[in-house]
């Protein structure tokens, strides 16, 4: 496979970017799993058992598992993950689902329980989360840690080899409590260019890759395409935005934001970067699930309407048409892009055009992915970006939207605070009534329509395309890599 991206560490609880979540999605196991259906079933659990309240969970682990260097895993290791995400010195954006919890305790060698204060609609998410080695890990600082970069797991493949820079290699797990993977090593080639990649699958020598609309719709068709690849076609479950540094003067006024939301036309932004493959969307979810607001009125492309806003917030044009305002400052900024995606570079520019047909001035900048996240984006060092975050089933987004998910290494990067949209996630994971949290997930969708602290723009189709050789893949609601430990290749066509 190829990725654009290097993963930033292994230590799941510790990065937030695709490539690092993608890999050590491989390598660690979890009490619970999402299934093929979005249904939350056992993993590493033997057993799970929830109370008619809703606030005591039990669980017993198998008893069959064991850490890739032949140690068992037992609730020793729950215990510890779950100690080192309430310890405030644990650098992660997500202990949020361990400080729910009222009460933890460890109840044998194999088993534990936790207490909630009240129904915690998330309780179950929470031990989805992957298990670390105590006996590794203990004692040791876990934001200087090697294991970063030579992790020891219980998932169906480990680490081999990296080489930074170039490849990570994983191995399958001879130890796996599922059974061996059918596969026997797994190479994640670090190419941060995707018509490269693009360009090595055609060579023969990329098996797996996400498609590019244009690659998917004119690169990839006839009868040597058809015989030697497998295409798929699903609506990702991932949304694209324009992010705005709230930190930045230029973007502190809500009018401001509303305004750059009329000025583009998101259903030029989709036919030209997408060529019509996405969906354009109102806020953080997957239209056509049950959270999504539909009552909200989409912004229209009304470049008019974004004049008259920037004019309420005192931008004039100036002598080059650049909107100035009464200090004498033009409205100027840089859009910061991963280098490597020729998408979000497409979605740029076009935004770039029409921002410009209402007297803003923006440029294009294009940097290489670990240093996009560890110089830009965690430090705030920009004016505006364009990212895009995957949208889980459950719709709880605590850690990216609540103000306490404001830090150096949160994921509330553009620094976005508004106390009814806290007390609305807040309230919102502690309800197990769907009704109610519809409700208030409604509710949030609007603040943020109205607020524009991203520019929502689209929802993408994922193009997934695979070598014809490879069995197993059986496409679900939740795609077709969730059950990749389970792929698998004839003899007579294995290389």
């Amino acid at each position: 496979m190829g990725s654009i991206g290097e993963p930033s560490s292994l230590i799941p609880y510790l990065a937030s970017d695709s490539a690092s979540q993608e890999v050590a999605g491989l390598l660690y196991t979890a009490p619970l799993e999402y299934d093929k259906d979005w249904n939350i079933v056992k993993l590493a659990a033997e057993s799970w058992e929830v109370d008619e309240s809703g606030t005591h969970m039990r669980f017993k682990l198998r008893d069959d598992l064991k850490w890739q260097d032949g140690q068992p895993l037992t609730a020793d290791d729950v215990t510890f993950t779950y100690r080192l995400m309430v310890n405030p010195s644990t650098p992660t954006a997500y202990a949020a689902d361990f400080l729910n919890i009222a009460e933890y305790r460890q109840t044998g060698p194999l088993s534990f329980e936790v207490r909630y204060d009240a129904p915690y609609a998330r309780s179950a998410v929470t031990w989805m989360h992957p298990i670390l080695p105590k006996h590794i890990l203990e004692g040791q600082n876990i934001a200087a840690t090697p294991f970063a970069r030579n992790p020891i797991g219980a998932g169906p493949f480990r680490l081999k080899s990296w080489e930074a820079g170039s490849r990570i290699v994983l191995e399958a797990n001879e130890r796996y409590f599922k059974g061996r993977p059918y596969m026997d090593e797994v190479v994640y080639r670090i190419i941060p260019d995707l018509t490269t990649i693009f360009l090595e699958a055609k060579a023969g020598k990329i098996d797996f890759l996400g498609l590019t609309p244009q690659q998917y719709l004119r690169q990839t068709n006839g009868p040597e395409w058809d015989t030697a690849w497998k295409k798929y076609k699903y609506l990702a479950s991932g949304y694209t935005f324009l992010g705005f540094n709230l930190n930045s003067a230029l973007f502190a006024d809500t009018k401001v934001r509303q305004a750059l939301s009329f000025a583009v036309n998101r259903e030029s932004v989709i036919k030209g970067a997408l060529m019509g493959l996405g969906e354009s969307t109102i806020g953080p979810y997957k239209p056509g699930t049950w959270v999504y607001n539909t009552a909200i009125e989409p912004y229209a492309y009304d470049p008019e309407r974004a004049r008259s806003l920037l004019a309420e917030a005192g931008w004039s044009p100036g002598r080059d048409g650049v909107l100035v305002n009464a200090d004498g400052r033009r409205f100027s900024f840089t859009i910061l892009v991963n280098q490597g995606n020729e998408e979000r570079v497409k979605v740029a520019t076009i935004i770039q055009r029409e921002f410009q047909a209402v007297g803003v001035e923006c440029s294009i900048r294009t940097v290489e992915w670990a240093a996009f996240l560890k110089e830009f984006v965690n430090k705030g060092n920009y004016d505006a970006l364009i990212l895009a975050w995957n949208i889980l089933d459950d719709p709880d987004i605590f850690d990216v939207w609540h103000s306490s998910a404001i830090s150096e290494n949160g994921l509330n990067f553009v620094h976005y605070a508004n106390a009814e949209v806290d007390d609305l996630l807040e309230k919102a994971r502690v309800t197990v009534d769907r009704a109610e949290r519809k409700a208030m997930y409604d509710r949030f969708q609007e603040i943020l329509h109205e607020e524009q602290p991203y520019l929502f723009l689209y929802v993408p189709y994922s193009l997934p395309m695979v070598q014809a050789r490879f069995r197993g893949i059986e496409p679900a609601p939740a795609g077709i890599t969730y059950n990749f430990d389970r792929w698998w290749v004839p003899r007579a066509l294995q290389r």
